[in-house]
Formats: C-alpha cells, structure tokens, sequence
C-alpha cells in the first residue's frame, strides 16, 4: 500500500488539498497516511460504500478508551449522548426521535424567514467593501437554528465561539490550550442549554426544544442529557459546515465568473450541490472497523480506525467528468458530502435551503460584487473554509 507523508497543517495543503488528492486518486485511491496513522480512503464508489456498511461505525469498539476523557470531561458527557457518535439500536432510537421534530415539513415552513433575515442582513451592510463570512455568511446558519430551537438571536454571537470552540477538537492539529477551551465551552454551553431546556418542560412553545421534549417513539423520550446534548448538535452541525460552504460558494462562483442574477429556482438547486462537491466543508469522517475485513483488496483489522477523504471523493475522475472544474450547471448526481447510510446528515435539508437562499438573495440584490484580496482558507483541516472574504459590493 502506498505510504503517503502529507503533514494536513502544511500552508500548501490547507490552500489547496486538491492537489494531493488527485495524485492518490491517481495511485488508486488508497494509502496509510503517516500523519493519521490510518489507511485512508479517496474514491467516491469506496467511501459510499463504507458509509452504509454495518461493520464500520462512529462509536468506539468494545475494549477502546476514549483519549482524553479526564481533560476533555464536559466535552464527553455531551459526546457520549450524541447520535453522531453512537451505532444500532441507540442511534436508531435517537435518530428516530430527532426526526420526529427535525421534519423537511417544518424546515420548509421557515424558508420565508430565511428569506428575510438574508434580506435583512444584506441590507445591514452599510460599508462598501464588507467581509461576507464576517457580516452575512456566519450570521445566516446561526440566526436560523437559534430561532428555530427557540433561543434568543441576540445570543449568537455566543453560540458562535461556544461552537467554534468545541468543534476545534476535531481539527487536526489540536493543542492542550484548545482542548481546554473546547471542554469549559462545553460546560457552559451544556448549562446554558440546560436553563431553556427546563423553562420549556413548564412554557412550552412552538420551537424544536419544545418539539423535541415532546418527541416519543415506542412510548421513549429523549432522556435529559440526550435532550441537551441534542440541542449542543444541532446547533454545533447545524451551522458550522453551511458558515464554509456557503463561503466557499460565493468564492466559486465569484472566481469561475458565473452569471448568477437571473437564475431560476432549479439552476441555484444545481449550484448548490456543484458547490458540495467541489469544495466541501468537511473534508475527512472516520469509521471503526467491527470486524477483520478486507475492503478493496486492503485488510482492515477489528477495531481498527480509517479515514474516510470525502473531500477527494468529489473530485474522482471515475464518477465526475472535468472533477477539478467547477461547472454551474452540472448534471446533478449524489455526492458524499453529507454522508450516507444510517448517518445520513439529518440537517440536509436546512443546510441546502439556508446556502441556496444566502447565495441566491445575495447576487439577486447586488449587482456588483468584487474580491479585493486573494481569500485564504482557515487552518482548521478537516474542516475546509475562508478566513475572511473581503468584497467591494453594491
């Protein structure tokens, strides 16, 4: 098996990760990679296949620690109740209950206030030269899932750095400094969930906490730190990967010159997705291996953690013609990026209203909009997204 050195924090590499998929994808589409120390896998047909395969999962094989547990403690007594990370019977369970409030039907409803709140912010912007992650793409998925939740939107700036803070643990270089900021963010997040949490068992309303301490399957409710930590995901997923995704498209389709602002409701359909392909948000998921198995040709051993690339999966010449281009009006087929299978995203739906109607209300309301400096990615591998995107608009 080709053995590959390819450090994910090497300036090059956050710039630009394409290039190194492409040689693996060329050498065909497998390698142990040092820095990981885990076989990795890049093909799309392999990744898909992965993902709806029983015999791998998110959740730790019998006789597997967690790594720090103790430093990490508040960040695990959410994690450990995540439906991200748990297998079978549980997961079902949870998923099952979550769906029963998450529904594409109540999704849909707000789509008008999505509408609005990108109006709003858009004519809020009062400079002429603006950051659009700062000033609009940040604020859209944030605003949206603390309305729907039913918390207080003045509250997102906070629900900005508790989030961004946890999720750093999953980057791939993460120092003591970083885990300790990520486990006293999940306490106070954890507390500060907790406090609505309760006013809603006594003043219920029409938001998801409500909906999902209402929730019941088989006579089961979600226990009350299944409650929380369900809560801490949905806002946690719910807007970090549409804040890069977003920002990423902008930046496609500002750099590929494509003319956006007579496009019909199927064309954004169409780029929404040629966005998720080309240049995802998250770049790499990993699964346990439950069983010695052998997938294309390589032995996988119980237990065993690998890496699944699913940012190189889109660009693999087998599937996509062209995969290095980005085409607007692409022939729309199924991409990897939010998962498959059992973890299937289950915010799908409000992650690809909330990039359509930010990118569509923003080049429908101006006419001109202009990159002023070369935007560089953030340093937060797996995870893939501007820093800034600093824009000259009117």
């Amino acid at each position: 098996m080709l053995k590959v050195d390819q450090s994910p924090v090497e300036k090059k590499f956050v710039q630009n990760p394409y290039a190194f998929y492409r040689k693996i994808l060329k050498e065909g589409g497998v390698c142990f990679w040092k820095n990981y120390n885990q076989k990795a896998f890049f093909k799309f047909e392999t990744i898909n296949k992965i993902f709806k395969d029983k015999r791998f999962g998110r959740e730790l094989p019998p006789g597997i620690k967690q790594t720090n547990e103790k430093e990490l403690s508040n960040f695990y007594r959410i994690e450990k109740n995540s439906m991200l990370e748990l297998e079978g019977k549980r997961h079902s369970r949870l998923r099952g209950l979550v769906l029963r409030a998450f529904t594409t039907k109540n999704i849909q409803r707000i789509s008008r206030d999505i509408d609005t709140l990108c109006c709003e912010l858009l004519k809020n912007i009062k400079e002429k030269e603006t950051d659009l992650i700062e000033n609009y793409a940040k604020q859209v998925p944030v605003i949206t899932i603390a309305r729907l939740l039913g918390i207080p939107e003045e509250m997102s700036d906070q629900l900005l750095k508790w989030s961004n803070t946890m999720v750093a643990v999953y980057q791939a270089d993460t120092s003591e400094h970083t885990k300790n900021l990520a486990d006293q963010s999940s306490r106070e997040f954890y507390e500060y969930i907790e406090k609505y949490v309760n006013e809603r068992r006594t003043k219920p309303a029409d938001d998801l906490i409500t909906h999902l301490i209402n929730a019941e399957e088989d006579n089961e409710k979600l226990s009350f730190d299944e409650l929380i930590s369900t809560c801490i995901l949905l806002l946690n997923a719910g807007h970090e990967a549409t804040v890069h995704t977003i920002g990423n498209g902008i930046k496609a389709l500002l750099t590929n010159k494509v003319e956006c602002r007579f496009l019909k409701e199927k064309d954004w359909q169409i780029i929404v997705e040629e966005i998720l392909r080309y240049d995802p948000p998250l770049h790499i998921f990993t699964r346990f291996a439950y069983k010695n198995l052998t997938i294309d040709n390589i032995e996988i051993s119980c237990g065993e953690k690998i890496s699944l690339v699913i940012g190189a999966s889109g660009h693999d010449g087998c599937r996509w013609d062209r995969p290095s281009e980005f085409v607007s009006n692409r022939a729309s087929i199924m991409h990897n990026s939010f998962g498959a299978g059992s973890h299937f995203c289950l915010g799908a739906p409000l992650a690809r209203l909330e990039i359509k109607l930010a990118l569509k209300n923003l080049f429908e309301n101006k006419s001109h909009i202009k990159i002023l400096q070369k935007p560089e990615y953030a340093d937060i591998y797996h995870f893939h997204g501007l820093k800034s995107l600093n824009v000259e608009m009117h």
